[in-house]
């Protein structure tokens, strides 16, 4: 079972360095477009340095030759997770692996797909996306082109897991953010779970950001988190 996987919600790397100077093991961490944007390589080049795994979440949907060609680039930074949106199609899935793979100095990144964000809701999914299905068909529908695709996995809330799971295996990731302590607010998630319904729900892999990030004792709360996460209680 892996590290809860650390999002790191933070503009500035001065804010990166400050959090992260409270821990003194390696982390499993997240960066963001937030982030990303702001700094570029620099920041991932920093967090490997330090021992940290990395999940760069920059969710690209392009043409499949944009996004061939971003992740072929994207691979030289030697993260360990990236991720496309689902919604880009099965060729771009495809083309995003082949960029990994061309541009990768040693073992390809995992690769995954967003499927439906954890902040949408079915009536906004029907409404807004035009999409006539439940949720939890969509989630399905999208996992299985990524399955197609030769992905490894996707992101999914902790809603969908077990279905996904159950129809496209356990060694399929199912990456799941939205994770809260029972008493933790939910924020502007829509769909969240506790680190247990997501381990009981077959989550592979989850994602906490400002339940830990913006806690008084960021430290307590993590370690309570994988302790959670890990049945370790």
């Amino acid at each position: 079972m892996t590290k809860p996987i650390l999002a790191l919600d933070f503009s500035e790397w001065n804010e990166v360095e400050q959090f992260l100077k409270r821990f003194d093991e390696p982390l499993f961490v997240k960066v963001g477009m937030e982030l990303y944007l702001q700094h570029g390589p620099r920041v991932i080049q920093e967090l490997k340095s330090r021992g940290h795994e990395l999940f760069l979440d920059l969710k690209l949907h392009d043409i499949p030759t944009t996004v061939y060609k971003a992740m072929r680039g994207l691979a030289k930074l030697d993260v360990d997770l990236i991720n496309v949106h689902a919604a880009g199609g099965i060729d771009m899935m495809r083309a995003a692996k082949e960029g990994l793979e061309e541009g990768a100095q040693g073992v390809r990144p995992d690769l995954i797909a967003v499927t439906q964000l954890t902040s949408t809701t079915e009536a906004s999914m029907q409404k807004e996306q035009g999409i006539p299905w439940t949720l939890d068909q969509s989630v399905l529908h999208y996992a299985e082109n990524a399955k197609i695709a030769g992905l490894d996995g996707v992101v999914c809330s902790v809603l969908e897991a077990k279905r996904l799971t159950e129809n496209l295996g356990t060694d399929f990731y199912k990456v799941t953010p939205g994770i809260r302590l029972a008493e933790g607010a939910a924020h502007d998630q829509k769909r969240v779970a506790t680190p247990e319904e997501a381990r009981n729900n077959g989550s592979t892999h989850i994602v906490v950001g400002r339940a830990i990030t913006q806690a008084s004792d960021p430290v307590a709360v993590y370690q309570q988190l994988v302790a959670d996460w890990r049945n370790l209680q």
